[in-house]
């Protein structure tokens, strides 16, 4: 799968696509008509003023870009303060597969929302990364099978464990049984033998 590195996000990207349809709890600021079979959990027809539910990212986005504002967007629970301070005692040994398999690229989307937390939330992307990178790094240099805590990794931590270890592999490969001999092109080999003809022909 080829990783999108804009955050656009890209109309064209599978990845994109999955990421933005994680949910975010969306309070509705305005009545809504025709629309109460959102909520699961409501019988009524429209949606009234003050009602929160549960809508993908996607969605959401549209709702609140509208002026006025249809919905406001609060944080899933897995970038709420309380998870935002686990990330950042020990982001090491968490395990984002399950929390969310788009981490990264489900979070970067909220924070172009302009949430008031999006600095926050920016600055435990940066550096939870940061810190796992080293790890991951580690697993697909000195492993030579695939290590069970990969399992907890996101989406896009598995994409670079496993391109790291394709590398590492094929380094270890070109160390342990070397690479091809180096020898000259044929047109290198040609132009020797025209200069040593032309020799020969002047004595």
């Amino acid at each position: 799968m080829t990783h999108c590195q804009s955050y656009v996000p890209n109309y064209f990207s599978i990845q994109d696509i999955l990421a933005t349809q994680e949910k975010v709890p969306c309070k509705f600021e305005m009545q809504v008509k025709h629309l109460g079979f959102l909520d699961p959990g409501s019988e009524k027809r429209d949606i009234e003023v003050g009602t929160t539910i549960e809508l993908p990212l996607w969605m959401a986005s549209v709702l609140n870009s509208q002026r006025p504002s249809i919905a406001e967007i609060g944080l899933p629970k897995i970038f709420k303060e309380a998870y935002r301070d686990i990330m950042k005692a020990d982001p090491c040994v968490v395990d984002l597969h399950k929390l969310a398999q788009y981490f990264y690229e489900f979070g970067m989307c909220l924070c172009m929302l302009k949430h008031r937390e999006s600095p926050e939330i920016s600055s435990v992307l940066v550096e939870s990364f940061k810190q796992r990178f080293r790890q991951i790094l580690d697993w697909a240099q000195h492993s030579t099978t695939e290590v069970t805590e990969s399992k907890k990794l996101d989406n896009t931590e598995k994409m670079i464990y496993h391109m790291g270890r394709e590398v590492g592999s094929s380094l270890y490969l070109w160390l342990t049984e070397g690479g091809s001999l180096i020898t000259a092109a044929d047109m290198v080999i040609q132009h020797k033998k025209m200069k040593l003809t032309q020799k020969d022909l002047l004595h």
